[in-house]
């Protein structure tokens, strides 16, 4: 066997499996269900939200993207009650709506830990490394499309099909610079160190030797996001 022949190539659809586990991951734990996805993988030209909920976030470093999560309200309220009464809410408490502040709030702190769960991966099994920014959440009455305001000379736009328990559905869409990562020797993914873990105790310190400050301009910051993907 030539050496080109054990040549490991990871591209979009390896990089879009393992955002898709991640996602799974995180929602079965989180909701103590099961949750899976379609084995048919969308190629698309656009990105956006839809409704009823839609959820995105970007991210930037060693490859730059886009992703969204687009709930219907079924699905959305199904998620969120699940998490709650897991964490042992009384059902009499569980809001009543899907465009409540706590079903978005609850919706965007999981997609947190999903993206969250994905760039940890990406440091330990490609050792490279991607920040992300805070997920926003919206409440749609119609589909708006999204622009990524950053130089993807040859974008990749994937959807993906997700079902809950009640086989409600959800969307997963990724838009990604074709990128391809060649495994040049063999490592071993458990010596590779987590930032992340490194980041959360020095913060955690500096917190401690920090007086609080008081919090600034979320709603100016959310509006830039907002603005610089053409909305």
């Amino acid at each position: 066997m030539s050496a080109d022949d054990k040549t490991i190539v990871y591209g979009t659809e390896d990089l879009l499996t393992s955002l898709c586990h991640s996602v799974t991951r995180v929602l079965n734990v989180a909701t103590q269900t099961k949750i899976h996805y379609s084995a048919m993988v969308q190629r698309i030209t656009k990105i956006g939200l839809k409704p009823d909920i839609g959820c995105f976030v970007l991210f930037d470093g060693g490859f730059s993207g886009l992703v969204v999560l687009n709930f219907s309200s079924a699905a959305a309220m199904e998620i969120y009650a699940k998490y709650m009464l897991s964490m042992g809410m009384p059902e009499s408490e569980l809001a009543s709506s899907f465009t409540s502040d706590e079903v978005s709030n609850i919706l965007g702190e999981l997609m947190n830990q999903i993206v969250g769960d994905f760039t940890g991966k990406v440091r330990r099994e490609l050792q490279t490394n991607i920040t992300q920014n805070q997920p926003k959440m919206l409440v749609l009455t119609k589909q708006v499309m999204l622009s990524v305001d950053t130089p993807l000379d040859r974008p990749e736009i994937r959807r993906v099909s997700f079902f809950t328990e009640n086989n409600n559905i959800f969307y997963l869409e990724l838009a990604i610079d074709r990128t391809e990562f060649i495994k040049l020797h063999d490592f071993d993914v458990s010596e590779v160190p987590d930032p992340d873990d490194l980041l959360e105790f020095q913060q955690a310190n500096q917190a401690a030797a920090t007086p609080s400050a008081p919090a600034k301009g979320g709603d100016d910051e959310s509006d830039e996001l907002l603005k610089s993907l053409g909305m």
